[in-house]
């Protein structure tokens, strides 16, 4: 794997940036494939990686499954020590961990730090379950029988990593595994694969068994997630990412009845009424739309703010937009990195067409920044309505579309008209109306008076 310079500067022990190459991926794929992994802000080539398919992946597989018994059969103890000093490992080297993310990702590094510091919370959390998996003691029908619940590992579990969050969807998947006994298969996604590389170096110097965890690298993932759905070896798939490859994994995984745990897409509505702190809810919007440059399956996807302080949420959120300062992850005072890829743009400039097209007014931002990289101005839409797409599909990226409402009933109406139920957004002073919305409100996560 060539090392970047530019990104070697950035770290504190660039052994680590090395060590990516040396985690155990079962050899090169027949015939030397590789892929490469670029930095989005610059473009510059961060690593060249194994490109590893089917015959790579069923390897991996069996390995896990060769190690699934060893594991399992460790106390909860053990297995809480090696969890705890994966963590502690991850904790020492949080500033390296978040230098390789902003570098294969574009995030602010205060972003990259924080996420990596919410990876070692989940392994400490789970260190801690580790010991925590209780069973039960029913009552008996007859009292020539005692009756008795324990748990078991399920097995072999085949997760699937999303780019967005490469650092924490990798521990928040693979540590509660790990935990219960669970030996696992793991596939980041092909945009991000360092740092899960480098976490997975670090798993291996926290003294997990060999087999126990196992790093798939794959640029297309397709023929990877088939394998992990399809072999019997696998137990059971998590996966975070969109919805339409999630519909396919379960698809795959139905003729085995494998069990499946998935996080997908969103369209979260955040609504600001009238009763609102007009500057918590600007600054909660700040939050819940550009955190991460709006590519969260939480982000704020509809802003419906009601007609008696819509404008003056609109003027006040917009200066604070334009404050908003967008360039490479690694910069002083920079909020908002690139986007992912050429896709994510287009995805953003076909949603601004429709609806300037459908009588939207751009208040702020509305184009690229530059020829180089995958920069977008962070933009504000207003006079939108329910028929424009950027109010029905997630948008994933820095842009806010404004929708004006007149009534409670009409907005809870309107926001639970979707496909998507992951989360929601609200400001209200009025505790009767946060209680009737927060119940009305049909999604699994809602936040009252708080952008995160």
């Amino acid at each position: 794997m060539p090392l970047c310079l530019p990104m070697i500067r950035h770290l504190k022990s660039p052994d680590l940036f090395g060590a990516i190459d040396r985690v155990p991926v079962l050899g090169a794929p027949a015939g030397g494939r590789t892929f490469e992994v670029f930095n989005p802000s610059t473009g510059e080539l961060l690593a060249e990686l194994p490109d590893m398919g089917v015959e790579e992946t069923r390897a991996a597989i069996d390995k896990a499954y060769v190690a699934q018994a060893e594991w399992a059969a460790l106390t909860a103890r053990e297995r809480s020590e090696m969890l705890w000093q994966w963590h502690q490992l991850i904790v020492t080297h949080t500033d390296d961990l978040a230098a390789i993310l902003t570098a294969e990702m574009g995030k602010p590094l205060a972003e990259a730090k924080s996420e990596v510091s919410h990876a070692a919370a989940y392994l400490q959390w789970y260190a801690e379950e580790a010991n925590r998996i209780y069973g039960e003691t029913i009552s008996a029908p007859s009292t020539d029988r005692r009756m008795l619940v324990i748990k078991q590992p399920i097995g072999v579990v085949g997760t699937i990593t999303p780019w967005n969050f490469p650092a924490s969807m990798v521990a928040r998947k693979i540590s509660p595994a790990l935990a219960a006994g669970c030996a696992i298969v793991l596939k980041p996604a092909e945009q991000t694969p360092l740092v899960a590389g480098a976490m997975f170096a670090l798993a291996a110097e926290a003294g997990f068994p060999d087999g126990v965890v196992n790093l798939v690298y794959a640029s297309e993932g397709a023929a990877v997630g088939r394998e992990l759905c399809h072999n019997p070896k696998v137990r059971k798939i998590s996966f975070t990412g969109s919805t339409e490859v999630g519909r396919l994994l379960m698809r795959q995984c139905s003729d085995q009845i494998k069990k499946v745990s998935l996080e997908l897409g969103g369209n979260a509505p955040f609504i600001v009424f009238d009763d609102a702190d007009i500057d918590a809810a600007v600054d909660g919007a700040i939050q819940a739309k550009f955190r991460n440059a709006g590519q969260t399956c939480v982000s704020a996807n509809r802003l419906y703010v009601q007609s008696g302080v819509h404008d003056e949420f609109v003027d006040k959120f917009v200066e604070r937009v334009r404050q908003l300062q967008v360039g490479d992850g690694f910069d002083p005072g920079v909020a908002i990195g690139p986007l992912i890829d050429g896709h994510a743009l287009a995805k953003i400039e076909s949603h601004i067409a429709d609806a300037v097209g459908k009588g939207g007014a751009i208040r702020c931002g509305g184009g690229r920044i530059g020829s180089d990289g995958t920069f977008f101005q962070p933009t504000v839409l207003t006079d939108i309505s329910s028929a424009m797409a950027v109010a029905q599909e997630e948008t994933f990226g820095p842009l806010a579309p404004v929708i004006r409402f007149e009534d409670a009933d009409q907005v809870v109406r309107e926001a639970n008209d979707t496909i998507y139920g992951l989360a929601a957004y609200f400001y209200a002073s009025n505790l009767k109306r946060v209680w009737r919305v927060a119940e009305a409100l049909e999604y699994g996560m809602v936040g009252i008076n708080t952008g995160r």
